[in-house]
């Protein structure tokens, strides 16, 4: 029997499953490429974001370094090192939530590709 959404063919037993699935409008394959598709696009993207704040956080580090060695020598306040601070701890957190949503992306794709998810057993992680 044909998928109405994408027309690939789809078998069951009989006629009466095909035709529920299909009055339902439920077509696994197209769904299964959507989320594939889906989750590719992100990782891309994700992989250009990561590397745009990876050089934000490079940059705020190194001007936290410059201001520290400032105040230091007497030339500017403390108030100043405080703002460098809370700017490179802000790229660095936004960095690590990147890297989240990179692993929840991957994640995600190996689901749709038809991987599973499985934790270290107990026996696994005391080897």
């Amino acid at each position: 029997m044909q998928c109405s959404i994408c027309n690939c063919w789809i078998g069951f037993d009989t006629p009466f499953n095909a035709r529920a699935v299909l009055s339902n409008r439920v077509c696994w394959r197209s769904d299964l490429f959507q989320q594939v598709e889906d989750n590719l696009s992100a990782l891309h993207s994700l992989e250009s974001e990561a590397a745009s704040q990876q050089r934000a956080t490079a940059a705020a580090g190194l001007a936290l370094k410059l201001t520290t060695n400032r105040f230091q020598a007497g030339a500017v306040s403390y108030l100043d090192v405080v703002t460098a601070q809370t700017i490179a701890l802000t790229n660095e957190r936004t960095a690590d939530q990147i890297d989240a949503r990179r692993l929840d992306a991957s994640v995600l794709l190996l689901k749709a590709l038809g991987g599973g998810w499985q934790g270290l057993t107990s026996a696994q992680t005391s080897e």
